[in-house]
């Protein structure tokens, strides 16, 4: 008897151990990451711009086709291409960086379409307020990196949200609350 539950103890501390080993974490790449987005201009033009420093660590598991994004965004890196922009969006008018230092997203779930995820069920926290947001994936593959000599995988996500959901309603309702989100990622694998 003793000898069969040490054989049991055995087999489900290899499964347990096959279970942890299957899933990869991978750190954001902050010189290939800059979440965007888009938004109506009062109808005359869609203005654009980036957050240029991003952190974060994405994990993957693709035997249990599940995994875990965790995005933090440097809210003062705002970038317009127009410094005047950048300055009047961090004010507290807008985005009030002072007081709100952070956009981060969190996974509660993805979705994978047999070996490739392809929509990631979350919470983007902007300006302070928490809300539901689904990424969809539109492009994802991991490579061995030629340079790093380490696998690499990279994402192409979007969303679209209301801003005066998050407290962001400056200019409604001459400018349009509609934000189209776009988060190119690259990620390398942590050793």
């Amino acid at each position: 008897m003793k000898l069969k539950q040490l054989v049991l103890a055995l087999t489900a501390s290899a499964l347990t151990a096959t279970a942890f080993a299957a899933v990869d974490t991978y750190n954001i790449d902050p010189r290939h990451t800059f979440p965007s987005f888009e938004a109506d201009h009062m109808g005359l033009s869609v203005w654009r711009g980036k957050y240029t420093r991003t952190s974060g660590t994405i994990s993957v598991d693709r035997v249990a086709k599940t995994g875990s994004v965790d995005i933090l965004i440097d809210a003062a890196s705002i970038d317009f291409g127009l410094e005047a922009m950048n300055a009047h969006a961090k004010k507290d008018d807008i985005f009030d960086v002072a007081k709100y230092p952070n956009v981060t997203y969190k996974s509660k779930s993805i979705t994978f379409t047999g070996d490739v995820p392809t929509s990631i069920q979350g919470e983007l926290t902007l300006k302070g307020v928490t809300k539901p947001l689904t990424l969809s994936i539109n492009k994802f593959k991991c490579i061995m990196h030629p340079n790093l000599k380490r696998e690499v995988c990279g994402a192409d996500a979007s969303a679209t949200f209301n801003r005066a959901d998050f407290g962001v309603t400056k200019g409604l309702p001459a400018f349009s609350p509609e934000v189209k989100l776009a988060i190119q990622v690259e990620a390398i694998k942590a050793n």
